[in-house]
């Protein structure tokens, strides 16, 4: 007697897999928002450079004997408050590029004052809660550097 199969083939097997791979790599872009986390990282990498740049402005004005008003950063001149760049020199020192509207090119909107600068992710829910605030230097302490990252 001739024994009967069972079951499923392995070539049946492995179509079924492979239309459930095309079926998944259509179907979780549409459901997988990835824009949040992009920004979210991207707004911690602005953190990082500015606390990198701040600290090589610094470096530049200890070696330089604390007295100079400016330090030279990759051809730029950076100007320093209390040996750290001031809030209109940051972005520049820290190579982050972007415009003062939401509908300026680049991926931030950077806005200063006259001791800060706020570098937001553009996209986000809410700019304010997805951002940067660089707060210049006060005698004897390094600049305040704060990122907000709740709502990106």
């Amino acid at each position: 007697m001739k024994k009967q199969q069972s079951g499923f083939t392995l070539i049946e097997l492995i179509m079924v897999i492979v239309i459930l791979g095309i079926l998944a790599a259509f179907a979780l872009p549409r459901f997988a928002d990835l824009g949040g986390d992009a920004r979210r990282s991207t707004v911690q990498a602005v953190e990082g450079s500015m606390k990198s740049a701040a600290a090589i402005a610094h470096s530049a004005f200890l070696t330089a004997g604390n007295s100079p008003a400016s330090v030279d950063m990759e051809g730029a001149t950076i100007a320093l408050v209390n040996g750290y760049p001031d809030a209109e020199s940051i972005a520049a020192a820290a190579g982050i590029t972007g415009g003062t509207t939401a509908a300026a090119t680049g991926d931030f909107i950077i806005t200063s004052t006259a001791t800060a600068t706020t570098v937001q992710a553009k996209g986000a829910a809410d700019e304010t809660k997805c951002q940067v605030v660089y707060t210049e230097a006060v005698a004897g302490a390094a600049p305040g550097i704060v990122a907000t990252l709740t709502d990106c």
